[in-house]
C-alpha cells in the first residue's frame, strides 16, 4: 500500500471525528449467481452502492479469470474488487488466496477511509482449499488505528479449528485496546467458532442483538450460520441479514450488515 502524502495526512488529520462506521459482508461467488447460471456482477455492485457502506469485506472475489474475460461480453477490465469499489470506495486491499490457471480469486476490503497497511495471511491447510485472512489497518478520524480482518475459513471442520487458532494468535499481536472488525464466511455451520473467538475477546453482531449466528446459505432458503461479523473493543447496532430481492439472486450467501460504534 503505498503510504499517505503530507496531503491526505493533513486532511485526515482535520477531518472530524467518526463515531460509527457501516460494515458489510459478501461473498461474491465470483461474480456469479448462485448454481454460476448468470454473470451478475454488475447487479451486484448496484445493490452493493446502496447500502452506503464504509468498510465492505469481500470473499470469492476475482482479480483475474482470462478464460470468463474473453466469454462474457460485459465482463470489466478492472479486477473485480476495483469494479465494485468504483468511484465510492476509494481505498481498497486484496489478498490473493487461490491461483489456478485462468486467473486466481481471494479477500478484498473496500473502505471510505485510508488504509495505512495490509497484508494477507495464508492459512490454508493442506489439499487445494486455499484459504486466507486479509488484515488491514485504516485511519478513522478520531479513532486508534482500526484493524479489519477478512475471514474465509475452510469447509473441514479440522481446517477451520487450525485457521481460527492462527486467526487467534494474530489478534494476540494487536495493540489490546485497538478496534477490531472481522467479518466473513467462516463456513462455520456446526457453530463451534463462537467460543473459541470468545476467548480472544471477540463479540459476534447477530449473536449480541439475537442470541445465535445469521441464517445465511443458501441465500434464497438461508438455513446455515456461514457468515459472521465480530468486534473487539467496539459495538453493533441493528446488524441486518439481507435475503430480499435482489440480494437473494445475486450470490449463494445472503450479505450481512451492521452499524459499528466506536
Amino acid at each position: 500500500m503505498t503510504p499517505l502524502s503530507s496531503t491526505q495526512e493533513h486532511l485526515t488529520n482535520q477531518a472530524p471525528p467518526v463515531h460509527s462506521i457501516r460494515v458489510l459482508t459478501v461473498n461474491t461467488h465470483k461474480g456469479f449467481s448462485w448454481l454460476n447460471r448468470r454473470f451478475i456482477l454488475p447487479e451486484l455492485r448496484e445493490a452493493v452502492r446502496t447500502q452506503s457502506s464504509d468498510l465492505v469485506f469481500l470473499q470469492e472475489v476475482l482479480g483475474v479469470h482470462e478464460r470468463h474475460g474473453q466469454a462474457i461480453d460485459n465482463w470489466p477490465e478492472a479486477p473485480h474488487y476495483e469494479f465494485l469499489a468504483d468511484t465510492m470506495w476509494p481505498e481498497f486491499a486484496y489478498g490473493r488466496n487461490a491461483v489456478y490457471p485462468d486467473g486466481h480469486h481471494g479477500n478484498a476490503l473496500l473502505s471510505k477511509f485510508p488504509i495505512l497497511h495490509y497484508e494477507n495471511l495464508d492459512v490454508s491447510i493442506s489439499g487445494t482449499e486455499e484459504r486466507g485472512l486479509l488484515h488491514a489497518i485504516l485511519d478513522v478520524p478520531g479513532q486508534a488505528d482500526l484493524h479489519a480482518i477478512c475471514v474465509h475459513l475452510g469447509l473441514r471442520e479440522r481446517h477451520r479449528r487450525r485457521q481460527l487458532r492462527l486467526l487467534c494468535r494474530l489478534l494476540d499481536r494487536l495493540p489490546p485496546d485497538d478496534p477490531v472488525i472481522i467479518a466473513g464466511d467462516f463456513n462455520d455451520w456446526l457453530q463451534r467458532a463462537g467460543p473459541r473467538l470468545s476467548r480472544c475477546g471477540l463479540k459476534e453482531a447477530f449473536v449480541t442483538a439475537n442470541g445465535s449466528p445469521a441464517k445465511s446459505f443458501p441465500a434464497q432458503w438461508p438455513l446455515l450460520c456461514l457468515d459472521r461479523i465480530y468486534v473487539r473493543n467496539l459495538t453493533t447496532h441493528g446488524p441486518e441479514t439481507l435475503i430480499r430481492r435482489p440480494w437473494s439472486h445475486l450470490s449463494d450467501h445472503a450479505p450481512l450488515s451492521v452499524e459499528v460504534r466506536f
